[in-house]
């Protein structure tokens, strides 16, 4: 299968990428030129999900792009430095006899940039370089080139964006472009490569869905008798079986209603939006979506997946009916799907572990605990926020910060009255933050 990677660039390094590609024959290619920063996110919008992984001509539109966070898929820029640089510092040496110190320069790390020069027996005492995180709009970089130049410190700009080489010749401002080498492509490109194959080996990992149907949920009337619960469930069992279809999977009855559904990793992955979300089953299938609690495992094998799909399935009903929680194969921990509060958590640390030792708590619950709080950014939370965020009942939220207090990992900081004739609310200072 060809990896279908979309490529976003200025129309001058686009050409030089396109060039590199169209020599791999394992490569379709989906090219998309921009000529302003700010109309990146339209060109993307209508593309966002035809391509595999994402390849960006600089720092800047994959900066831009990566805040946007509507593109899900693996993604990478050409970097400019090394040959690139060298390519261009030659050009400017040989052709003009400009040396580096007489030149400004932009997008490099000021680390990278003097690792660079020392490299390559360049020594200055005085570099002209306007470095930033992110995405940055041409014009600060022009106004930056430019200042420089008309001030006399200077006697041209090297800059790595094609935006700011197109403002700074329209001020009249001599500039010189850092475009991407072939070697420095096809490195991106081999990396691109390694990580869709990985990419399609996760994808063929065995998943595991353990369901757990209440058929007293589909009943119509007060009053049933066994039969028909055997007929409800008779009938669950022909829409699973038609969903399981639908994965491509296979459907076992793991006792009265449970049921185990053998599938692939990248077919699942695909139902859930990345796991994001729980599949729609009364769309799917016809079943209730509130029936049915799930735990999905991921594993190397059919025996680790279904171990994985159990311990999930104990998180999704903790999290109350209708529940979907999933475990990875790396111990991670994530859900409940589809809910507005998901949290991500590992099920293994030989730190938490010792905790657990030291408490009467889970090394699950302590784990639920540190995402719940890296989540918040804050080390702070009284137990009705972590009653909300665990889907507890508050006594339990209580106990559990107690339980932490008396070990010392918990310090009540102050306290906090939501409404004028409340109960205040301890406010617990935790140091799992810290510890782990």
């Amino acid at each position: 299968m060809k990896l279908r990677l979309g490529i976003m660039g200025a129309d001058d390094s686009l050409d030089i990428i396109r060039s590199v590609v169209n020599d791999y024959a394992e490569i379709e290619c989906l090219p998309i030129v921009y000529w302003t920063e700010e109309e990146i996110f339209d060109l993307l919008e209508p593309h966002v999900g035809q391509a595999d992984m994402w390849l960006f001509s600089g720092q800047v539109p994959y900066s831009m792009v990566k805040e946007w966070g509507r593109i899900k898929t693996p993604m990478a820029y050409v970097p400019h430095i090394g040959a690139s640089l060298y390519r261009t510092l030659l050009h400017i040496s040989h052709e003009k006899s400009i040396t580096v110190s007489e030149l400004s320069f932009d997008t490099f790390s000021s680390d990278e940039f003097s690792r660079l020069l020392e490299e390559a027996g360049l020594s200055t005492s005085r570099i002209w370089l306007k470095s930033y995180a992110g995405a940055i709009h041409a014009s600060e970089l022009a106004d930056y080139h430019e200042t420089l130049w008309r001030e006399g410190k200077t006697k041209a700009a090297v800059t790595c964006l094609r935006t700011a080489q197109m403002e700074l010749e329209r001020r009249g401002v001599p500039v010189y472009r850092v475009l991407p080498t072939r070697a420095g492509v096809e490195a991106v490109l081999s990396m691109l490569l390694r990580t869709y194959e990985m990419l399609q080996f996760k994808d063929t990992q065995i998943a595991v869905q353990m369901m757990e149907i209440d058929s007293f949920k589909g009943l119509t009337s007060g009053t049933f008798s066994t039969d028909e619960l055997y007929n409800l469930e008779i009938k669950s069992t022909e829409k699973l079986l038609r969903y399981a279809k639908q994965l491509q999977g296979s459907l076992k009855i793991a006792g009265p209603g449970r049921y185990v559904i053998f599938t692939t990793r990248g077919i699942l992955r695909d139902f859930t939006r990345d796991f994001v979300a729980a599949p729609r089953l009364e769309e799917l299938s016809g079943i209730q979506d509130e029936m049915v609690t799930c735990g999905i495992g991921i594993g190397k094998t059919a025996y680790e997946a279904e171990i994985h799909a159990g311990t999930a399935l104990l998180h999704a009903k903790e999290s109350g009916p209708g529940s979907w929680m999933v475990f990875f194969d790396d111990k991670r921990i994530a859900g409940p799907l589809g809910k507005s509060e998901q949290i991500t958590f590992s099920g293994a640390s030989g730190q938490l572990q010792e905790i657990s030792r030291q408490t009467s708590l889970s090394v699950q619950t302590l784990s639920k605990l540190q995402s719940i709080l890296k989540k918040r950014g804050s080390a702070e939370i009284n137990a009705h926020e972590l009653a909300m965020h665990m889907q507890i009942m508050p006594r339990s939220a209580r106990r559990i910060l107690i339980e932490l207090e008396t070990k010392g990992i918990a310090t009540v900081v102050g306290e906090e009255s939501p409404h004028p004739r409340g109960r205040p609310r301890k406010v617990y200072r935790i140091e799992l933050l810290e510890r782990v």
